[in-house]
């Protein structure tokens, strides 16, 4: 089997470990796209995983310091088709993203409207 490298910051990289392009939608019994990127205090990349994932598991969002072994890993969640391109790097992109609730029906629209409507019109 022919296993590509990719040559990232002047190292070789495995191409099994630094999946960026990795991007498939959620299974039926898992809603998220979770995205785990482990990378070095210099923010050299180790490895990048993408994988489906349940609610439960996307509990654990954002940035922590390996003490150990001195890398630092981001997880980030997103729901949706597609959602999880990017790689988090840092605790403003290591969050928990998930879409908008929908609005059913243009009735509900029209109720808000003439809330904000009959509010200024009280001002």
């Amino acid at each position: 089997a022919f296993l590509p490298f990719f040559i990232l910051s002047g190292n070789w990289v495995s191409a099994e470990n630094i999946n960026f392009y990795n991007v498939r939608p959620p299974l039926d019994h898992t809603q998220y796209c979770l995205t785990v990127h482990l990378f070095t205090d210099h923010g050299k990349s180790t490895s990048v995983t993408k994988k489906c994932a349940t609610g439960e598991e996307c509990h654990f969002v954002g940035c922590h310091r390996h003490r150990e072994s001195g890398h630092t890993e981001c997880v980030s969640c997103c729901e949706g088709m597609i959602c999880n391109v990017e790689i988090p790097t840092n605790h403003t992109n290591a969050v928990f993203a998930v879409l908008h609730a929908r609005r059913t029906s243009d009735g509900s629209r029209r109720t808000v409207n003439m809330a904000v409507l009959v509010s200024v019109m009280m001002i």
